[in-house]
């Protein structure tokens, strides 16, 4: 049983047999739910975990409790995946108190209808005492539920960040801790501009509350516990949540159906990088793992997206990318646009009629029109919309 602090047992699991997160993401590396047990004077129970691991999970928690009672269960976040074994626990233990925010509590009761539940509502500024370890309660609403809590143990710096600073993939593949994860930062960014990304004021607005000169240990709910150099973990999710460019370079994304529109892409990929781009990324919108593309256009400061036209509109991967980043809140970016139309262009007006509905998108150069295939006199309308991009 791991330790991640004094007192603080770490008592999650893993399922590696997951395939889809949220029944929408991929999770190639699996998924952690984690859980933490705090033992002192008196015991609390960290959140539980997803109904999957729920064999797993219990065992865990009869390891680490070694006979005793728990006092308290605080639920920081209400989804399925961190309380759908609440009920099991009150079960087995009807004298628990649950800990959670108002808004929790009264969730609980749409989750667990007809349970008898002893509640303890807390609010931000609140503290519970277990004796020398005392959670300290911070309202975190919409990061990404309306109920979220996250607490911070002073005793020993471990905040309980919730679904904040997670990532997808189990623990055994990416690591136990951050310093063992290859490269936390790629699957934390797709995790978190598909989770969280729509809430980058409210995550602004909880990074202003967290306690950073006394945070020693990160402990999410989902991912590695961080403990080393966490003003990494903290400057990248400043920089996502305010909707800051993380990396120079342009994403190439592309929607194609016989092979014209992608042809035209990878020509202007080739061009930019070949104009001194510092970094191009391409991206087939037909067959890419969409929360991947969403990750990558928030990553980067400017897109080149180029699609067919279809039934009068746009090409559907297109359309289902662009109105995936209208729900993420994709803003402050650049964007050029190409389309192709063997007799009726439409793709570019559905294109734009989608991007003027977004915060802060500026068109950088002019549309440019492709008719079935590439041709050698289309080339000047390529170089000078590379030219716009790199000009901006």
């Amino acid at each position: 049983m791991n330790e991640i602090a004094k007192g603080i047992l770490y008592i999650g699991a893993d399922d590696n047999h997951l395939d889809l997160f949220e029944s929408q993401y991929l999770v190639p590396e699996g998924m952690s739910y984690n859980s933490y047990l705090i033992k002192d004077e008196k015991v609390a129970i960290m959140d539980t975990a997803d109904r999957r691991v729920c064999e797993q999970w219990l065992r865990n928690l009869e390891e680490a409790l070694e006979g005793r009672q728990p006092d308290y269960m605080v639920v920081h976040h209400m989804e399925p995946d961190h309380s759908a074994l609440v009920g099991k626990v009150v079960e087995k233990y009807p004298g628990i108190q649950v800990i959670a925010s108002a808004k929790a509590i009264q969730m609980l009761g749409q989750f667990l209808p007809g349970k008898t539940l002893h509640t303890l509502a807390v609010k931000e500024g609140d503290k519970l005492s277990l004796g020398t370890h005392e959670l300290q309660f911070v309202a975190a609403p919409m990061v990404h539920w309306p109920e979220v809590m996250i607490s911070f143990d002073a005793s020993t710096g471990t905040l309980f960040s919730a679904d904040a600073f997670g990532k997808f993939g189990s623990l055994s593949q990416c690591g136990f801790y951050g310093e063992e994860d290859q490269d936390w930062a790629c699957e934390g960014r797709r995790y978190y501009f598909n989770i969280c990304g729509k809430y980058g004021p409210q995550v602004q607005a909880l990074l202003k509350k967290v306690p950073a000169q006394g945070v020693k240990t990160i402990a999410p709910l989902h991912g590695p516990i961080l403990r080393k150099d966490l003003s990494y973990y903290l400057d990248l999710y400043n920089t996502w949540s305010s909707y800051g460019v993380e990396s120079p370079g342009v994403l190439v994304a592309y929607a194609s159906i016989h092979g014209g529109t992608e042809e035209v892409a990878l020509k202007m990929a080739e061009l930019l990088r070949d104009k001194g781009c510092p970094k191009v990324v391409t991206c087939d919108l037909t067959r890419a793992d969409r929360a991947e593309a969403i990750e990558d256009a928030f990553r980067y400061g400017t897109m080149l997206l180029a699609a067919c036209s279809y039934d009068a509109g746009l090409f559907t991967p297109a359309y289902d990318f662009l109105h995936s980043l209208q729900m993420k809140g994709w803003q402050k970016r650049r964007v050029a646009l190409i389309e192709n139309g063997s007799w009726a262009p439409s793709a570019g007006r559905v294109m734009k009629e989608m991007l003027g509905g977004m915060k802060d998108i500026e068109q950088v150069g002019e549309l440019v029109t492709i008719k079935s295939r590439y041709k050698e006199e289309d080339r000047s309308a390529l170089e000078a919309l590379a030219d716009a991009i790199l000009n901006a």
